[in-house]
């Protein structure tokens, strides 16, 4: 997140030209900041080659992924499935032990380098277009990927695309716009001031999907540049429940469920906190659906 200024900096001072254009020097001096300093990377694109990333995925609880993974497995048994943002390749591994033709795909080669070890149909994709056709899967999942993509919207309808008629669709993202609850770990979730600030966007966004549907995009948030790393530091987008159910409805799904659970919990509490439209405004967005055009 550096880069902009340090280039701003180099512009303007080292590398300041003559008031006078300098023929010979200008092709040296580019040759000299390129060498000095390495191309701006997008989001995503700073996943590409990160080893820490990767690491930290590797660490993952079983517990963290096992709902979502159960969840977005396919109805008929030995079924394609597809996991976007599959990691290091734990859920890609759980389906084909259970049986299905799994596969994952992830911007981060050190991810999949990883993941190759447990699956050799993991590989490495642009985080934009799906690098399959059509209805290819009898379900696709994405286990906290919206958050940290550049265009979410688009990848949600890249999602429905390369599901089958009648398939299954798994988003699990953070509930970004909280209202209540405990525990939250991101500065967005916390305390009372945001919490009402949540409630009073979510309000907003819901009346513009009924008055200029075409205009709704999720929120757009500023990485958080620290250590420790904490969950989500480097999310990019307010995911929440109410506008994932939007944009998978107006790619042409039918919604079976959304949860505030992303995780296994005891059923009388997951059902208790799941029973009323208050779940769109705590813990996580957990959205399921079925391609139904």
């Amino acid at each position: 997140m550096l880069a902009p200024d340090r280039n701003t900096l180099l512009s303007k001072s080292m590398f300041q030209g003559p008031a006078k254009p300098n023929f010979v020097l200008a092709p040296a001096r580019n040759a000299l900041l390129s060498n000095l300093m390495p191309p701006i990377l997008s989001h995503q694109e700073s996943y590409r080659r990160n080893e820490a990333y990767a690491e930290f995925l590797a660490g993952w609880d079983a517990g963290f992924y096992a709902k979502y993974a159960d969840t977005v497995k396919p109805d008929k048994p030995g079924a394609a499935a597809l996991d976007v943002g599959c990691g290091v390749g734990q859920v890609v591994a759980r389906l084909t032990e259970a049986g299905f033709e799994a596969y994952g795909v992830d911007v981060s080669e050190p991810n999949i380098e990883r993941a190759r070890k447990l699956s050799e149909r993991c590989q490495v994709y642009d985080g934009k277009q799906l690098p399959f056709p059509d209805q290819r899967f009898a379900s696709v999942g994405a286990l906290n990927v919206l958050e940290h993509v550049e265009e979410p919207e688009a990848l949600i309808r890249e999602v429905v695309r390369v599901t089958q008629l009648g398939g299954r669709v798994v988003l699990s993202s953070p509930n970004f716009f909280r209202v209540f609850g405990f525990r939250d770990y991101h500065p967005k979730m916390r305390g009372l001031g945001n919490k009402m600030r949540n409630w009073r966007r979510l309000q907003e966004k819901r009346r513009q999907m009924r008055t200029a549907p075409d205009s709704v995009r999720f929120d757009r948030l500023t990485p958080i540049v620290k250590e420790p790393f904490t969950p989500d530091d480097d999310a990019i987008v307010a995911t929440n429940a109410v506008e994932m159910r939007f944009f998978l409805e107006r790619a042409g799904c039918q919604i079976e469920r959304v949860a505030c659970t992303d995780r296994y919990v005891a059923p009388p509490i997951d059902f208790l906190l799941n029973l009323t439209p208050l779940r769109y405004l705590m813990f996580n967005a957990f959205v399921v659906a079925r391609r139904a055009r």
